[in-house]
């Protein structure tokens, strides 16, 4: 318990910091991708929150990646509002753990 503590003073200052670069980022790349701009918000604090706990290293890097707002712009304008998209992303996300509960990741060990 020691060592998390002896280094809060610059844990939360570096914390600080990566907020306020990746605030105004998820809130660009919200805007830019025809998204709420509350949505930008949850996902950059929800993604980091997340990771931060999964992850098992003591430096793991994560935050927006501006190169999906291209994605989430036509995903948007090709399933006609936001609302759909959403829905596509819930039901994305429930495959992917049923075929990680399935262990159905290994069939990849055979493709190149």
């Amino acid at each position: 318990m020691r060592s998390y503590t002896s280094y809060l003073r610059s844990d939360v200052q570096s914390g600080l910091v990566v907020f306020l670069v990746a605030l105004p980022l998820c809130l660009g790349i919200a805007l830019a991708s025809g998204a709420p701009l509350f949505a930008g918000i949850i996902s950059g604090v929800i993604g980091g929150i997340v990771v931060g706990f999964l992850s098992n290293s003591q430096l793991s890097v994560t935050g927006p990646a501006a190169g999906l707002t291209a994605i989430v712009l036509a995903a948007i304008s090709s399933l006609g509002s936001y609302q759909y998209f959403l829905a596509a992303v819930v039901l994305a996300g429930v495959i992917q753990l049923l075929l990680g509960i399935a262990r159905a990741g290994t069939i990849f060990n055979y493709f190149p």
